[in-house]
């Protein structure tokens, strides 16, 4: 039972991307700048459809993610947007699996609270609630940098890290970086493989790992690719909070939803989940519960 359990909580688990390894202000700046550079032919000839392009990875316990893209939107507003810790509440609620996101400021600290689960309405006592810590933001010229961390996450996962990189490009655009990255656990990784030899068997992410007998491309499945598919969520969450906050906030709510669930149907054969009328109504109603949790929350 502990087993079919966890194997059904794999299907919900919220995933992750990677945190680089870097030791300065300026060597963050340089590297993402030195990613752009040599990755610029990668995003003219994406596949996306957009100027967008991923790299993930998964060594022993530890699976990440890294999404870059361009956002046509001048550096100043996404730093104007991004700085403040209540609006990746509303990002990361777009999200089928985010059942709800509060936000509170303790000691000079932002704590984000997630609360995970099922991709069908669920009410948030019936999610899991992971704390996120909104930390390292810097605001420079020419240079943003925004992390989320939790030290525990749902089904005995650890050390979540989120992390949003930005940085102008000419005519008004932006180059940005969004990566995730988690830990999981031995009993986790066995039924995973239980999972994805299952009922996960035919979802795939992005990565193209082969071809078949029909040369056809084979892409990357397991929790590579569920990695990868949660990564595009959020990518575009990000993206379509950008294109809506220029409208009158009445308006930006229902407009985010539909346009998140436009954007990701281009991508239905990974990101296909729900039709949009249940999509839509099941957001609307956690939206609800999600401005009574914060109304206690108090912030």
């Amino acid at each position: 039972m502990k087993v079919v359990i966890i194997i059904i909580a794999i299907s919900i688990l919220f995933p992750a991307g990677s945190l680089p390894a870097t030791d300065t202000l300026r060597s963050d700046r340089e590297i993402l700048s030195d990613t752009y550079l040599r990755n610029r032919s990668r995003l003219a000839a994406s596949s996306f459809g957009m100027p967008l392009f991923l790299d993930s990875s998964e060594l022993k316990e530890r699976v990440h993610v890294d999404v870059y893209g361009i956002f046509d939107y001048p550096f100043s507003s996404i730093v104007t947007a991004l700085k403040v810790p209540a609006n990746w509440c509303e990002i990361v609620a777009l999200h089928p699996n985010v059942k709800a996101c509060t936000y509170r400021e303790r000691s000079g600290d932002w704590l984000l609270t997630f609360y995970l689960g099922r991709k069908y309405y669920q009410p948030p006592e019936e999610a899991d609630p992971v704390v996120y810590r909104y930390q390292n933001v810097i605001r420079r010229e020419g240079y943003l940098d925004i992390i989320l961390i939790a030290n525990a996450g749902p089904f005995g996962t650890e050390d979540h890290r989120m992390r949003f990189e930005a940085l102008p490009l000419a005519g008004g655009k932006t180059f940005v970086h969004v990566s995730y990255s988690y830990s999981d656990t031995v009993a986790l990784r066995l039924a995973q493989k239980v999972y994805f030899a299952t009922l996960g068997r035919s979802k795939v992410g992005f990565t193209v790992i082969g071809t078949d007998g029909n040369d056809n491309p084979v892409l990357i499945g397991g929790p590579r690719g569920a990695l990868e598919r949660n990564a595009v969520r959020y990518y575009l969450a990000i993206r379509t909070f950008m294109e809506t906050s220029r409208y009158p906030e009445e308006s930006r709510f229902s407009m985010r939803l539909s346009q998140w669930y436009d954007l990701t149907s281009h991508y239905r054969k990974q990101l296909f989940d729900l039709d949009k009328n249940e999509y839509l109504t099941g957001k609307t109603s956690e939206r609800k519960n999600q401005t009574a949790l914060q109304h206690s929350v108090g912030n």
